[in-house]
């Protein structure tokens, strides 16, 4: 055969999964959408039709619905036990990975919720290969914004540059964050909703603390803080991975109607937009 098979994989992607807990009169409310991805020996569905070892994508969502009648909990913990599931029950399957998105709810009573325009999401992802689970948590789209102690100046000049320096800007941006735990030790137990739950309280504040305190001087010193801040905040974490792109505010000129502008009046841009990315690491990561 001139052609063989690369690495593959297969599962179900956007199970919107929304799970109410009566176990008082104070419900909790857990928005989730879940993604699975399965991998291993299926070769023969691939070259011959032959679906012996394949688990149904839409089995994977019943599943992830089955799951969610005993408990979320952390969405950590939730994503390994579905991981575990799909590879001890499946003979064919070796690898599966569980993503999940978290959409954030503010509660305004014992059972009423309401939910911003901010895209703001709690994330989560879990490989299992049979024999460890690696776990990578995480938010997406968290919107932030400084009103000033942002500067950019310095910066290489060539023959197309139109930028001028300024030492008082609008900083603004919608981070997307995830950090690796790193792998526990074999004789350990492993770590539970509530790790899960305050490692992730502790990175949020983290991430928003280093924002808020630190005067910029481009937004790669920004990502740097937030992430040397989370790395700082949570011992178990070994590398934290950051994408902020800029959200750019014009200060809008209003000369041509006989108005000054100090400061206050701003055209907020869309396209295209500046895009950082960068990862920190613990030196013996």
């Amino acid at each position: 055969m001139p052609f063989t098979l690369g690495p593959n994989n297969y599962g179900k992607s956007g199970i919107r999964l929304v799970r109410v807990g009566r176990e008082s009169s104070r419900h909790d409310l857990r928005d989730l959408t879940v993604h699975t991805a399965l991998s291993g020996d299926l070769d023969a569905t691939h070259y011959r039709g032959d679906n012996t070892g394949v688990l149904p994508t839409d089995t994977q969502k019943n599943t992830v619905y089955a799951f969610a009648r005993d408990g979320v909990d952390a969405i950590e913990t939730f994503a390994e036990r579905l991981a575990r599931h799909f590879v001890d029950a499946a003979p064919a399957i070796a690898h599966a990975r569980v993503r999940i998105e978290q959409h954030h709810w503010t509660r305004i009573g014992d059972h009423s919720f309401t939910r911003g325009e901010g895209g703001e999401r709690r994330t989560a992802e879990v490989a299992y290969d049979g024999n460890a689970a690696a776990t990578t948590a995480g938010v997406s789209d968290l919107l932030l914004l400084n009103t000033t102690d942002s500067e950019f100046s310095g910066f290489l000049v060539d023959e197309y540059t139109t930028l001028p320096e300024t030492d008082d800007r609008i900083l603004a941006t919608a981070v997307t964050a995830a950090w690796d735990y790193q792998p526990e030790d074999p004789g350990d137990a492993r770590h539970d909703s509530a790790f899960y739950d305050h490692a992730f309280t502790r990175a949020r504040g983290a991430l928003l603390a280093a924002f808020a305190d630190t005067h910029s001087l481009s937004l790669q010193q920004t990502l740097y803080a937030v992430g040397e801040r989370i790395l700082k905040a949570i011992p178990e974490v070994g590398e934290v991975r950051l994408s902020m792109p800029n959200r750019h505010h014009y200060l809008y000129d209003l000369d041509r109607f006989g108005l000054d502008n100090p400061g206050v009046v701003f055209q907020a841009g869309d396209l295209p937009y500046g895009l950082i990315e960068g990862t920190v690491r613990r030196e013996e990561a």
